[in-house]
C-alpha cells in the first residue's frame, strides 16, 4: 500500500544503522558530544540519540509497561545525553481563523526540532504513523519518531517519519520554493 504524500518511512534498517552509527560514540562522551555540537547538530544526528535511548530504555525495561513509563525514561535518558527535551507540550492548531491553544500534545520534543510519538500496543497501525506525520505538518517539524515500546524487539517498534525531507535529509519544500524540485 502506497503512503501517504510527503511521508518517509525508514524502519529497521534506518534505526539499526542510527543505533551502529551512535555505538561508535562512546556513551560517556555522548553527553559532551552533544553539548559541544548542540547549535550545529541537525534533526537526524538528534534522532541517533532518541533511537540509542530507546533502544538503551527497552532493554532495561522491556515491553508490557504504561506509555507514561516509558516517556519519563526516554526523556530522562536524552537529556542524560546532553540534549534538551521536554514533555507533553502543547503545541497550538489554527483551523479557519480559529487558535486551538492546545490542538494537541507532543510526548516528547528533542531540541524543538524532532518530536517523539509514544506507544506501548501490540502493534502499530498505519494511523499511528498518519497522526505523527499530521503532529510534524502541524507543528512545522521535519521529523519525528514512532517508538512503540510494546514490541518484543524495540528495532521493529521505531518508524522514522519525515515531513517534506528526502532521504538525504533535504527539505522538499524548499527545493520547490526556490524552484529546484
Amino acid at each position: 500500500m502506497n503512503s501517504p504524500p510527503g511521508l518517509v518511512l525508514v524502519e529497521r534498517a534506518h534505526a539499526k544503522a542510527l543505533r551502529r552509527e551512535v555505538k561508535k560514540i562512546p556513551a560517556t562522551s555522548l553527553a559532551s558530544f552533544a553539548a559541544s555540537r548542540e547549535n550545529h547538530m541537525n534533526e537526524n544526528e538528534f534522532g541517533k540519540v532518541v533511537v540509542d535511548c530507546a533502544f538503551q530504555v527497552h532493554k532495561a525495561l522491556g515491553p508490557g509497561l504504561l506509555e507514561s513509563v516509558y516517556e519519563v525514561a526516554l526523556l530522562h535518558d536524552i537529556r542524560k545525553r546532553g540534549l534538551n527535551a521536554e514533555r507533553q507540550v502543547p503545541i497550538p492548531v489554527q483551523y479557519d481563523g480559529v487558535q486551538f491553544e492546545e490542538g494537541f500534545r507532543a510526548d516528547i520534543i528533542v531540541e524543538g526540532l524532532v518530536i517523539l510519538e509514544l506507544k506501548s500496543v501490540e502493534s502499530v497501525h498505519k494511523v499511528h504513523k498518519k497522526q505523527l506525520l499530521t503532529y510534524l505538518r502541524l507543528a512545522d517539524k521535519r521529523l519525528g519518531y514512532l517508538i512503540n515500546f510494546g514490541e518484543e524487539l524495540i528495532k521493529d517498534g521505531i518508524s522514522r517519519v519525515a515531513n517534506g525531507v528526502d532521504d538525504w535529509g533535504t527539505r522538499r519544500r524548499e527545493a520547490a520554493k526556490d524552484g529546484r524540485s
